[in-house]
């Protein structure tokens, strides 16, 4: 027998005290299967039931505050039971293969959060909970223990002294036991003894259910008298007794719960200790749990120090130029420099630089302080004395460079007029293309997960959370140099790792040195660049929107008959679902009804208040998204708002943005377009918009070589009309606007597999017709079905899906055992190929363009892109060049076997041109 240690601590003083019994493994089922979406860690390891589990412990902690705890488990073999019943739970399907990994993470957890636990070799979670429950309530008349479980069996347990708590609801009593099985809790083993357990494969009697015992127990007392009295009752029921009478006996005894594991247990280590941030913290950011390090108070926690073999003793503070020459020495030799800035803001526009940080070799770096303000700071050197140095190697294609998200070093290095030549790898864009699917690319994380080594944080140094303010200015040289030293050795020591395994994957070197980090440049000066918004006009919008706003609120109130409060679901649920009857959908992960946007739509034919409550949400969002918002993020100087385009994010490689998000302006919309109209651009300039034309469609033809897609797309045929001409058998020029509109929702839809079911809800038809038209689109398009197939055979046997570039997608839930799961990762086999490929043609496009551009010295630039659009903007003098440039570029991008069309779009505003 082995028991897993606990925690060492003291108890308080000898006041009353409740302990408080977690069923571990019963918690890890019930997580498991309540949580349906999927879940993973960085390494791709299944995490719903861990997150599950988490949560239940989150709320324990926070909602009891509990002084004494601990979390029991099964043992990993078998029981003293099944010594006894070789059958005990031998109807038990093996645990599915994505929770098998889980145990283990639910147990680290536990230590995690500094919870004593406890599992004994050969004795169930139960019988460790009956135990410790006993000795504790009879260790001091005060105790008093509370089980938390959601097993019934447990129920036997309770008494004066002990409850039941399921994590939900209100405690169990001896009342609430009861209620539940109809006898008093001593007698609800002899309840399992005579109706059995079905889940555990205890026998029980033949024909006699858990209500029939109660009735049973409640007449003759305890199912020992009704077994002695078994010959006087007749029937079936009375022969089933005497017959299975030392089979109720056993299941009886498979059903009691131990009292008496031989176990050493020190009731002082149960007292509840704060966990550590320090093993915490990279735990939850291992599983990704990004809500739990906001809720522990670990969000920016970074451990202190981890033994990772990383120096520092080779780092050096440079405040000669005779130290830079010998720095720069080095860099020339070794032919490699690892570089980072450290600057005053993380504004591009506002950034002066307040230090350099150079990396030749691993261990071996230098800081060059330029702008400190310490009172170690007077022998720094001069900023353009340093930059003079530093320009002519920065420049140098011979020697590689490499760094972390260098686009901001791009953008500040041009603000001073100097040119970062010859990136070879940016850590950053590396791990990216590597593993897609991590939720972050930060150094601190990449080096953590990676070299196993803790960083310096930010906050050490200087104090603040966040870099800005001028805060670093003030950092010590010799906390400066350690801390921006170690940037640029870690950037390096990544690059030195993972450039290498880029290598191995047929097509990830190229992207990396060919796509992702010139696309980086680029992007740093379309940042760099921004686009001009109007202010006052949003503010205008602004105030329409809220007039809007309060009309619809009204119209609500009075569809529903009085007043709530509409951005509440739960009472925007009691309006919908009780007051107006409106059918129930779907439920939310806590169990209430849905009023999600698919919910509303779907009951907007019901009833008219959905639609509006839609509509209010709508102009709610943009209202606080864009129009309360832009505003304040215009750049004082330029007058321009400078969005950050993100490379590292979406999975499929497609290019995102924030601060602001530009992504989600709605095109389709009225509000959508005035917010749109508010982007603008100077007197005597045009803004152009250029536009793939159903990009993903032309892949699919691609991919699928279906004769009718190929030809349509080579005829210049509208493909929707096309569609709904080959699935309605009506010539194409009788298709209607409705027919159209139905081929359009095919089309987009079932190239990415959607099932008929959906398409039924999508198309506003039965079932039966759905199914028609998705066999029928199939049988004509035959080659697509092909291709989906085949896409999802290959990410089967490769584990992934690829691009037409080479862009990687690892997908590890293509094999899992639990539907939804496997079918999302079915559907990202299908996207990824159509929607990666899509995003590497667009990337390729705006390197080209840009070049294109520079090389035939235009004015011109391009601002932003979106999903499949660039929005660019001209000289008067230029727009007929640059939209014969454009076209072009973007035309020319790839080789398909249906041609790619761009549609382009001319105006004085981002509306106006659509």
């Amino acid at each position: 027998m082995s028991a897993e240690p606990v925690a060492s601590a003291q108890p308080s003083a000898d006041s009353p005290h409740t302990l408080y019994l977690v069923d571990g493994s019963g918690f890890i089922f019930r997580a498991f299967y309540g949580i349906r979406t999927p879940m993973s860690a960085t390494d791709g390891t299944p995490t719903n039931a861990v997150y599950g589990f988490v949560r239940l412990l989150q709320n324990l902690l926070r909602d009891r505050q509990p002084t004494h705890i601990a979390v029991l488990f099964d043992p990993s073999g078998p029981t003293f039971r099944n010594g006894i019943f070789d059958a005990y739970k031998a109807n038990r399907a093996e645990a599915p293969d994505e929770l098998k990994p889980q145990f283990a993470l639910c147990r680290e957890a536990v230590a995690a959060l500094n919870i004593p636990a406890l599992r004994v070799d050969g004795y169930e979670a139960d019988d460790l909970i009956g135990t410790l429950a006993r000795r504790w309530n009879d260790a001091d008349p005060h105790h008093h223990t509370l089980i938390v479980t959601a097993d019934k069996d447990l129920m036997q347990l309770v008494d004066d002294r002990t409850t039941l708590w399921d994590g939900k609801e209100k405690d169990t009593d001896a009342a609430g036991v009861v209620e539940r099985f109809g006898v008093a809790p001593e007698r609800v083993i002899d309840v399992l003894g005579l109706a059995g357990d079905t889940s555990d494969n205890i026998p029980g009697v033949p024909g006699i259910g858990e209500k029939t015992a109660a009735k049973l127990l409640a007449e003759y007392g305890t199912m020992d008298a009704l077994l002695a009295a078994a010959d006087g009752i007749k029937g079936k029921r009375g022969e089933n007794l005497r017959e299975f009478a030392d089979q109720a006996r056993l299941s009886r005894t498979l059903a009691t719960i131990k009292l008496d594991v031989p176990v050493e247990v020190d009731f002082g280590a149960l007292v509840r200790s704060k966990f550590d941030p320090d093993v915490l913290s990279p735990f939850l950011r291992r599983l990704n749990f990004k809500s739990f390090l906001k809720e522990f108070g670990v969000e920016d926690h970074r451990p202190t120090r981890s033994a990772s073999g990383i120096e520092r003793a080779g780092y050096r503070t440079l405040t000669t130029m005779a130290g830079l020459d010998d720095a720069l020495k080095a860099v020339r030799k070794t032919g490699r420099l690892s570089f980072d800035l450290e600057t005053t803001s993380l504004s591009t526009h506002d950034a002066e630089i307040v230090g350099f940080a150079l990396c030749w070799a691993p261990g071996e770096a230098a800081y060059v302080p330029v702008g400190h303000t310490g009172p170690d700071a007077t022998g720094q050197l001069d900023r353009q004395a340093v930059l003079d140095k530093l320009a002519p190697v920065l420049g140098d294609w011979t020697i590689q460079k490499f760094g972390q998200n260098l686009k901001y070093e791009w953008q500040v290095l041009g603000k001073y007029g100097v040119k970062l030549e010859g990136v070879a790898g940016d850590s950053m864009l590396a791990a990216y293309l590597l593993d897609p699917n991590r939720p972050r690319y930060n150094l601190d994380e990449l080096a953590l997960d990676v070299l196993h080594h803790t960083m310096i944080s930010f906050s050490e140094v200087t104090g603040q959370k966040k870099p800005g303010d001028g805060a670093f200015a003030a950092v010590s040289l010799t906390a400066a140099t350690e801390y921006a030293a170690e940037d640029a050795d870690v950037a390096l020591r990544l690059c030195d790792h993972f450039l290498p395994e880029l290598a191995k994957s047929p097509g990830l070197a190229e992207l990396n040195r060919d796509l992702e980090i010139p696309l980086s440049r680029m992007l740093a000066r379309m940042e760099y660049t921004g686009i001009k918004v109007d202010a006052d006009l949003l503010r205008g919008q602004s105030t329409h929107f809220g007039a809007l706003i309060d009309t619809l609120e009204s119209e609500i109130h009075e569809l529903a008959g009085g007043k709530f409060t509409i951005d509440s679901p739960k009472q925007l649920g009691e309006v919908l679902f009780e007051k107006l009857g409106l059918p129930r959908g779907q439920k939310t992960d806590k169990g209430a009804s849905s009023t999600n946007a698919q919910v509303l739509q779907g009951l907007a034919h019901q009833h008219p208040l959905p639609e509006k409550v839609l509509h209010y949400r709508h102009l709610t969002k943009l209202r606080s998204t864009y129009l309360d918002t832009l505003p304040g993020l215009i750049h004082p100087v330029t007058g321009r708002v400078h969005s950050s385009f993100r490379q590292a994010v979406a999975a499929t490689g497609r290019i995102s943005s924030s601060d602001p998000n530009l992504q989600n302006i709605p095109v389709r919309t009225a509000e959508g377009r005035d917010i749109r109209r508010a982007f603008i651009t100077d007197p005597g300039w045009k803004l152009l918009s250029a536009d793939y034309s159903q990009v993903e469609l032309r892949l699919l033809a691609h991919f699928s070589e279906a004769p009718g897609l190929v030809e349509a797309f080579q005829a210049g045929t509208d493909i929707h009309a096309r569609t709904a001409s080959d699935l309605f058998g009506v010539a194409i020029e009788a298709v209607t606007g409705e027919q159209r509109r139905r081929a359009k929702a095919i089309n987009f839809g079932l190239m990415y597999g959607m099932s008929a079911f959906r398409l039924a809800t999508e198309l506003g038809v039965s079932r039966s017709e759905a199914q028609e038209v998705h066999d029928r689109y199939f049988r004509t398009y035959g080659g697509v079905k092909r291709y989906l197939d085949e896409a999802i055979r290959n990410a089967e046997e490769t584990g992934h899906a690829t691009t037409l570039l080479g862009r990687v997608r690892p997908l590890p839930d293509i094999h899992s055992k639990q539907f939804n799961v496997r079918e999302q990762a079915r559907r990202l086999a299908i996207n990824t190929p159509i929607q990666g490929t899509a995003a590497d043609i667009l990337k390729r496009a705006m390197i080209v363009l840009d070049e294109r551009l520079q090389a035939e010295r235009l004015a011109s630039r391009i601002l932003l892109t979106v999903h499949d659009e660039l929005v660019l903007e001209a000289p008067e003098a230029e727009v007929a060049r640059v939209t014969d440039l454009v076209r072009d570029t973007m035309e020319g991008a790839a080789t398909l076997r249906v041609p790619l069309k761009v549609d382009v779009g001319i105006g004085d505003n981002w509306a106006e041109i659509h």
